[in-house]
Order: C-alpha cells, then sequence, then structure tokens
C-alpha cells in the first residue's frame, strides 16, 4: 500500500477487508473498467464477485447476514472501489443507504423481511428523492401518495435514480397531507414508501403502473443504469410506509444522505488517488528535452500538490466517517468532507491530466474516463453550494455569540 491515504487505528479485520477488495480490484476491475465504461456496460462480473465478498451486507447487522461493519470500514471500501472504476462504487452506495435507512427506521418486520435478502445481494436498493425541476429543494417534491383504505395510491414522475433498472427495492419519497394542518411546514408532509419491483426497464412487470423508462445517457460515470421513475396510480401497501409511520420520510432521507455524502466524499478520495497515481508513473516515462519529465520542477510542484490534495480529502472524509459512527450528528464533518473531497478529486485530475498532455485526450488512457467521472462528484449528494450552506448554518450554531 502507497504511503498516501493510510488510516491510523484499523483493526485486524477491518485490515483484511480492505486488503481483499483492494486486491479484487486490482484483479478484476482495473483490467477492465475502461473497456466496460466505453461501451456503458453494466459490470454484471464485477457485481457477483462483490456478491461473493459479502459487500452488499458489509453495514447490514450479524443478525440479519451481514458483515455489521462500520461507516469507516464502508467509506474506505468505497475509496478501493472507486479507485478502480467509480461507477461500481454507486451500484453499491444506493444499495447501502436504502438499507441504512431499513436498519434505522425501519419497522421489526421490514427490517425481516428485506435486509437478510440485502445482505446477501438478492435483493438490490435504489432511492428516489430527486425530481425533473426539484434540484437541491426536497420541500417541492410533487409526487403525492393518496391514502385508501390499507394502501396509498402514488402518483408522479422522480428522476436521477441511480439502479433505477437493476434495482428490485426502491424507496421514494412522496408528499401525503394525511393528518397534517394547512400550514404544516413542507417536510412533515413527507413519507418514504418501500417499493418492490422487477429489474428491468419500460413498464414493470410486477408492479402495475410503475415504468422505469431508460437509461439517461451521461457523459460519464456510465455502466451503471441512471434512470427516471413514472408512477401512475402505483399502489403500495400501507405497511411498505418506511418505519409504519408517515411524515417521518424527510428526515429518514436526510438521514440516508448524510451517510451518503461521506459515500462520495471516499469516492473522490479514491478517483483522485487513482488519478495521482496515473500522473506519477506517467511523468516517470515521459521524456522531454532529454530528461522524464518528473525531473522538471514544474511537474514536482503539480505532483507535490496533487498528493497534499489527496491526503488532505482523506483524513477529512475518515473523520466525518468516524464522528457519524461514534453515534454524533455528522452533518458539518461530512459536508466539509464531501466539499473538499469532490473539488479536490476534479483538481487532482485535471492535473494529471495535463501532466499526460494529448494523450490525455485519447481514448487509450485511463485518465481520459477519470476526467468524465470527476463532475459527477461536484453535484452528487448536493452540490458545493449547499454542502456551504450547510457548513456556514452549523459553524454559526457553533460559534454563536451569547447575549
Amino acid at each position: 500500500m502507497s504511503r498516501l491515504a493510510r488510516t491510523d487505528g484499523l483493526t485486524d479485520v477491518q485490515q483484511e477487508i480492505l486488503a481483499t477488495v483492494r486486491s479484487f480490484v486490482d484483479k478484476e476491475i482495473l483490467p477492465v473498467a475502461t473497456d466496460l465504461e466505453h461501451r456503458d456496460e453494466y459490470p454484471t462480473a464485477i457485481v457477483e464477485g462483490l456478491k461473493d465478498l459479502g459487500i452488499f451486507g458489509l453495514m447490514i447487522p450479524e443478525e440479519y447476514g451481514g458483515l455489521g461493519e462500520s461507516l469507516l470500514t464502508y467509506a474506505l471500501t468505497v475509496e478501493e472501489l472507486s479507485r478502480g472504476w467509480m461507477s461500481v462504487s454507486g451500484i453499491v452506495n444506493t444499495h447501502f443507504i436504502v438499507a441504512y435507512m431499513l436498519k434505522q427506521h425501519g419497522t421489526q418486520e421490514q427490517k425481516d423481511y428485506f435486509l437478510p435478502r440485502m445482505a446477501a445481494g438478492e435483493v438490490r436498493g435504489a432511492f428516489s428523492m430527486s425530481e425533473p425541476g426539484l434540484g437541491s429543494d426536497v420541500s417541492a417534491i410533487r409526487t403525492k401518495a393518496v391514502r385508501e383504505g390499507d394502501a396509498y395510491v402514488i402518483n408522479g414522475q422522480k428522476m436521477w435514480l441511480t439502479n433505477g433498472g437493476t434495482s428490485s427495492l426502491v424507496a421514494v419519497l412522496c408528499r401525503t397531507d394525511e393528518g397534517q394542518p394547512a400550514d404544516a411546514p413542507p417536510h412533515r408532509s413527507m413519507t418514504t414508501f418501500l417499493i418492490e419491483k422487477e429489474p428491468g426497464f419500460g413498464p414493470n412487470a410486477k408492479v402495475s403502473g410503475l415504468t422505469v423508462p431508460g437509461k439517461i445517457e451521461k457523459m460519464g460515470y456510465k455502466g451503471v443504469d441512471t434512470t427516471e421513475l413514472i408512477l401512475e396510480d402505483v399502489r403500495v401497501p400501507a405497511d411498505r410506509v418506511l418505519g409504519g409511520v408517515g411524515g417521518r420520510g424527510f428526515y429518514q432521507m436526510m438521514d440516508g444522505v448524510e451517510v451518503g455524502r461521506v459515500n462520495v466524499a471516499a469516492r473522490g478520495c479514491g478517483v483522485a488517488r487513482r488519478a495521482f497515481e496515473l500522473g506519477i508513473s506517467y511523468a516517470q516515462q515521459r521524456h522531454t528535452f532529454g530528461r522524464p519529465i518528473a525531473e522538471h520542477q514544474a511537474i514536482q510542484f503539480k505532483l507535490a500538490e496533487m498528493a497534499t490534495k489527496v491526503e488532505a480529502a482523506h483524513q477529512l472524509m475518515v473523520n466525518a466517517a468516524r464522528t457519524k459512527d461514534s453515534g454524533q450528528r455528522n452533518d458539518l464533518e461530512a459536508g466539509m468532507a464531501k466539499y473538499l473531497a469532490a473539488e479536490y478529486c476534479k483538481e487532482v485530475v485535471e492535473d494529471a491530466f495535463r501532466i499526460h498532455g494529448g494523450y490525455g485526450f485519447s481514448k487509450e488512457y485511463e485518465i481520459e474516463r477519470l476526467y468524465r467521472e470527476a463532475p459527477m462528484l461536484l453535484i452528487g449528494e448536493g452540490t458545493a453550494e449547499i454542502q456551504k450552506m450547510i457548513i456556514g448554518r452549523r459553524l454559526l450554531e457553533e460559534y454563536r455569540i451569547q447575549g
């Protein structure tokens, strides 16, 4: 393992898990990632390998068949996976968020029913909050669920579902106004529903009225499917309200997004570390003016800046994960980690691209793929502007002048 991005204080079990994942990345992901990405092909063989390793159950408690590991272990695993191919970490992340929300907020029946199959990778999750035109304003959600007897009828359109086609369980945030006064804050009128469906695109064979139109074509972050979700009079049993009680969906989703931000920070760390590896390797192989470009001071300065950013982002990500694991509120730490890791990832990837010169523009070189993948981190789980709003508000809470 390189000197960069080390994590102190890991247990023997954590080190063994990470060593196993690192080996899997080197042998099974890096050799095929660029080819699969260029074809926009779902990495079926890689996913099956992750199931065998138990990654889909990494944070699911042992009583449900998982490994019962911490958020830190998961974040470091995501960092390793993203070093290989960020899309693979995306397949795991949305599954993980749904499993986390079930573990934290689900009824006992919901946990017993879903978590063992999720731990085995037999049921894979996606979560759906965003909508067309919604952006960062979650309070403006329009997808609505209306109670009819022992079920809810849902109508609306969702956007930007990672794993929207390949998942078999979707946590969907909807507006439910029952029991709320007219002047109630919008976040009190939201409920999370657990919708089981058949994997695939088009009208769903298992859920009448539910349609996944197809994959959204993207600049990067390929392989993993990103979709819309259309719901037309979709009936969901009342016992599939997450936690069994309506009106708590906003808090449940924000809890999931909070740990998701640690995940995105970990992705940024992994992609940046890979970009640094590619840059420092190429700088020692490419010669100009009779010597490797790594011997030119300008390139050494660039490598020094890149390595420092990789290290800083990693340590901030680790701190955010450990804060959450300790049971403390971590929105400040997660916001900082996501913001810094995403921005530094973009900068490190661009510097590695510059080191490659003209060859960085060629699809034959891996850095070209990373250059298209990094921008997604700038917007995923909240833009930099949203993170700075969260950070600023929390700082004012902590440092408010008394009197």
